[in-house]
This record gives structure tokens, C-alpha cells and sequence, in this order.
């Protein structure tokens, strides 16, 4: 089963994913927790350029392109496998992160980002999307209170956050694999709410 977390930056998905996973271990699922892009030796130097506020002369092509790169490892490399040998793979973000960030906010044709997609994941679809939903102002607030600088997408402005937020809720109203969470409740709610469906998902997969 493959389980993904997508959201702006500072939503509270690394929180959700490491309460997810323990709990899946408790339940003597073996799970296995991976973030994008990384997890791969080429997906962690990529990671280093895409994050380096040093390559801020990429271009939005140069940029999802890397990111399809590093996709397209960990999916041969590590997911798949995993996949097979029946563990739950829990990723922080998958490809709706392009879809979102690089269609919607960078503007790329959705059509090539759909072709890339799915190129660089053979076709593998996620079972389960959550999406946690925060308000820009929040964003921003937790950015200041995590005092330090900002990565390069990071620095990306406002209005660039305002659009990939409109491209996951749109993604959310047409895809029925997303569930989107309130990000404003507390973390034992979000918790909760993420268990629920998970629990939901699993019983189903033993009855099929």
C-alpha cells in the first residue's frame, strides 16, 4: 500500500507521517517512510540542487525535470520493491507535488506535467492522499518562527504559494483518493482523522 502527504510547506506533514508510521507499527504493519525528493543516493544530491538557494537561476523546466529525476529512482529503486515485499510505504510527497507546485505555481502545461508524471513513476498511483490544508498567513508564520532562511522554492512568494494551494484543492476535488485535512486543528485531531481513514483503507484491503 502506498500512502502519500502532500501540502505547503510547514503544514505539519513530517508530524503526521511519523504518528502515522508508529502507529502502523504498533499494528505490526511493516512500513517503510520516504521523502521526496531523496531516497536515493542520486535523489538526495538532486534534492541538495533543487533546495540550494545558489540555483536560483533554474528554470521551472530544469526544476520539475529534477524532481521527475529523483521520482524516477526512488520509484524503480526503492518503492516498487518495497511495494512488492508487502510493506506500507508512507512518502512525503509524491507526484501531485509537480502537478501543484510546478504546474500550477510555475505554470507548466498540466498536460506535460501529467506525461512526465506518469513516465516517471511507471504509472504507479498512490492508494491514499492526504492533503493537510493551511492557510498562507499560517505559512508564513511558522517560516518566522522557525527563524532561520529560507530554501530557494521556499523563497518563491506569496502568490506562487497561492496558486500551488489552489492547484491541490483542485486536485482534491477530482482525484477520490485525496482526503484533505484541516491543518488548523490540533495534531492529536489531525491524528485522529488520518487513522481513521487509514484503518478504513486497510480492513478493505483484506476484504479484496
Amino acid at each position: 500500500m502506498l500512502i502519500t502527504f502532500e501540502g505547503l510547506d510547514y503544514s505539519g506533514k513530517s508530524t503526521q507521517i511519523k504518528l502515522l508510521a508508529d502507529r502502523l507499527r504498533r499494528e505490526r504493519h511493516e512500513v517503510l517512510v520516504l521523502r521526496e525528493p531523496g531516497g536515493t543516493p542520486v535523489g538526495e544530491s538532486i534534492r541538495a540542487i533543487l533546495l540550494d538557494t545558489k540555483s536560483s537561476g533554474m528554470t521551472p523546466v530544469g526544476e520539475f525535470l529534477l524532481f521527475s529525476a529523483s521520482r524516477a529512482q526512488l520509484v524503480e529503486q526503492v518503492i516498487k520493491p518495497e511495494l512488492a515485499a508487502g510493506k506500507v510505504v508512507i512518502c512525503d510527497r509524491f507526484y501531485d507535488s509537480s502537478t501543484a507546485y510546478q504546474g500550477f505555481g510555475r505554470g507548466i502545461p498540466l498536460d506535460a506535467i501529467r506525461t512526465v508524471n506518469a513516465l516517471a513513476t511507471d504509472r504507479l498511483t498512490p492508494d491514499l492522499t492526504f492533503f493537510i490544508d493551511i492557510p498562507l498567513d499560517e505559512v508564513e508564520r511558522r517560516i518566522r518562527e522557525r527563524k532561520e532562511g529560507k530554501d530557494r522554492i521556499e523563497s518563491s512568494g506569496r502568490a506562487f504559494y497561492e496558486r500551488v494551494r489552489a492547484g491541490y484543492l483542485h486536485l482534491a476535488s477530482e482525484e477520490k483518493r485525496f482526503r484533505v485535512l484541516e491543518g488548523m486543528k490540533s495534531i492529536e485531531e489531525i491524528q485522529a482523522d488520518v487513522w481513521k481513514t487509514v484503518e478504513a483503507l486497510l480492513k478493505e484491503h483484506v476484504r479484496t
